[in-house]
Parts: C-alpha cells; sequence; structure tokens
C-alpha cells in the first residue's frame, strides 16, 4: 500500500505487470532477441538512472525479484499479470499464463493472473478460452493483435473469428477484454496496434470492459474520440506514466486529454512492469501537478481523489474487488522479505 507523504493510505492495483522470460535461452529466432531488446530501449530511455536494471536481469526476473518490486519495495497492494505468449518468437513462450500462475499461488490474495488467445487458431481458440476458464477462472484476458502467428502478421478485434472468441468470453464471464494498442515493438507492425477496431468491438459487446492499454499511444486522439461514445472503453496508463519522468509536460498533455474526454472513472494504473517499477511511478504521480495553463484550457484537475481512483480503485470496480475488504485480508498477511 502506498503511504502519502501526508500519512495518507492509499490502495493501489496494479493493472498491467508481466512475469517474462526473454533470455537467449527462450529466444526461438532473431525476433524474440529483437522484442526484449526494444522493450530494454524503453527502459533505459524512460526510466530514471537509479532504476535501471542490468540487461540479463531484464530479461529474465526471478520470483524474488517481482514480489520484493511490487510489494516490498514497491507500493502496490494488488497486480494483474497480462499473459503475452509469442509462441513465434519464445521457446516456451514470453509470458505465459502457468509459469505465472504457479507464482501466484505462492502468494495469494496478491496477483490477478489473465490469460491469453489468438483468434486465428480457430476452433483450437475457443477450446483453450474454455480451459483457460475451467483450469485458472480467469477474469479477463490480454490481447495482442500485431502478434505473429505463421504467414500472418497480425489481425483486428473485428475479425470473424475474434467476435467468436469474445462471444464465448461473454457467455462465460470473463469481461475484462486488455488490448495492446501503444507503440510498437520490434519486429511487430505499428499499423497492427492501430485502435480502430476498437470501435466496432465495444459497440458490438456491451457486456465486456475494453481496458486499451497504453491508451492508444500514439494514437491519443483517435482513442478519445472512441473511449469518449462507447462506456464500456477504458484507458490503461502504461507506457504513457514514464514520461511523467523524461517529459512531464508531455505527460500533462495526455493525462489532460484523458481526463477531458473519457474522465477520472475510466482511467487505469499500470506500471507495466518490468519494463518500469511501479515505486518511483506512483511517488511522480502523486506529488504530480498539472501545469496551471494546461489544465485551466480543458477545464480538468488532477486531485488527490482522481489520482487515488486511478491507481486502483477503477480497477477494483472492474475486477469486483471489496477494497475495504482486500485491505483487511491483505492486513492478515503481510509481505515477506523475500518470496518462497
Amino acid at each position: 500500500m502506498y503511504k502519502t507523504p501526508d500519512g495518507k493510505e492509499v490502495f493501489v492495483l496494479d493493472c498491467h505487470t508481466h512475469f517474462w522470460d526473454g533470455s537467449p535461452a527462450n529466444q526461438a529466432n532473431v525476433h524474440g532477441k529483437q522484442f526484449v531488446e526494444c522493450f530494454y530501449a524503453y527502459h533505459t530511455n524512460l526510466s530514471p538512472k537509479e532504476e535501471l536494471w542490468e540487461k540479463s536481469r531484464f530479461e529474465k526476473y526471478s520470483e524474488d525479484d517481482i514480489y520484493r518490486d511490487l510489494f516490498v519495495n514497491g507500493p502496490d497492494d494488488m497486480a494483474i499479470i497480462q499473459t503475452t505468449v509469442l509462441k513465434d518468437f519464445y521457446k516456451n513462450g514470453f509470458g505465459c499464463i502457468e509459469r505465472s500462475t504457479q507464482m501466484a499461488k505462492r502468494h495469494p490474495g496478491r496477483f490477478i493472473v489473465n490469460g491469453s488467445f489468438d483468434p486465428r487458431d480457430g476452433e483450437k481458440a475457443l477450446e483453450y478460452i474454455h480451459y483457460m476458464k475451467e483450469t485458472y477462472d480467469i477474469q479477463g484476458v490480454k490481447m495482442y493483435t500485431a502478434e505473429w502467428n505463421g504467414a500472418s502478421k497480425g489481425w483486428k478485434l473485428t475479425d470473424p473469428d475474434a467476435y467468436r472468441c469474445f462471444e464465448l468470453c461473454e457467455k462465460l464471464g470473463i469481461k475484462n477484454i486488455h488490448v495492446h494498442k501503444g507503440p510498437t515493438i520490434i519486429p511487430l507492425s505499428k499499423d497492427a496496434f492501430s485502435v480502430e477496431d476498437v470501435d466496432g468491438a465495444a459497440t458490438d459487446f456491451q457486456n465486456l470492459n475494453w481496458i486499451v492499454e497504453h491508451c492508444g499511444l500514439p494514437r491519443l486522439d483517435d482513442f478519445c474520440w472512441i473511449a469518449t461514445q462507447e462506456t464500456n472503453v477504458y484507458g490503461g496508463l502504461a507506457v504513457a506514466l514514464p514520461f511523467i519522468h523524461t517529459r512531464p509536460r508531455y505527460f500533462a498533455e495526455v493525462i489532460a486529454e484523458l481526463l477531458f474526454w473519457i474522465g477520472p472513472d475510466k482511467i487505469l494504473f499500470g506500471s507495466d512492469y518490468a519494463i518500469w517499477t511501479p515505486k518511483w511511478l506512483v511517488e511522480k504521480f502523486w506529488n504530480f501537478q498539472l501545469p496551471e495553463d494546461i489544465a485551466a484550457e480543458r477545464g480538468v484537475q488532477l486531485t488527490d481523489e482522481i489520482k487515488e481512483k486511478i491507481l486502483g480503485l477503477n480497477a477494483a470496480r472492474l475486477y469486483g474487488i471489496d477494497v475495504a475488504a482486500k485491505r483487511a485480508e491483505l492486513a492478515q498477511s503481510p509481505v515477506r522479505i523475500a518470496a518462497e
């Protein structure tokens, strides 16, 4: 739990974290190497110097690392691990539900592990969705529309095969659809991460929550227009938030646009661990103030109450978490110095 400089305790639900293995031993080809190196470039270019990691640790960090960085040294109360398999790039997958779930079971109450599927797998995708719900009781999934699958270099949320999968998700109660719609990662296509397909999918599946990770950057305007008309579309701050350090005025423009268009109840905090660690992000965000001219032009504020919503309360609502009950539960299970 994050304690503010004046002693206020703030519930933090980190909506975008990973438990990956991008090590050379797991890289299936040059594309696996390119992918994790692109992640590492984001890490080195946008992090404070004191937060930089050695590349070998970044490629494959331990269970001790993630537990310590999120909950011991970090401010998180809970974290959502997003699954990103990238089966064409990594021998055993990049971030897989099996490995993440095994780790999460050793830390009850701390993690929510989301699944993932590829609609291009046809009937096998539908079978796998059933499997994930029956085996792991997933509440959400992470969609990576630029992921490669053989000769295919991407897909759209509005594809017929995707709709069949979303129909099944709705039937099974898998309500939270996290979609990567942000910067590209080598060698994936930037265009395959376009936000335009969010519009149709959100309209046609009103009972699903569409969490657009990275709030569509660098397509912020397109995202905001879509998310304004679609009441079930939310914006994730992962990737946007680190600019609070390197380009604070740019971050101010982004958060002010989001507040103007979609309001404070539809913005979710995500550290994008392990590209960045949540401690410095949360501290800088809590202390951040909008420049007067940016706030005045849009008629918005970034109050402590709004920051609390963004840091945890909004996501808790989507995932059905009773914050008071969760606080009491976690108080009975204090963080340990190291993972077991």
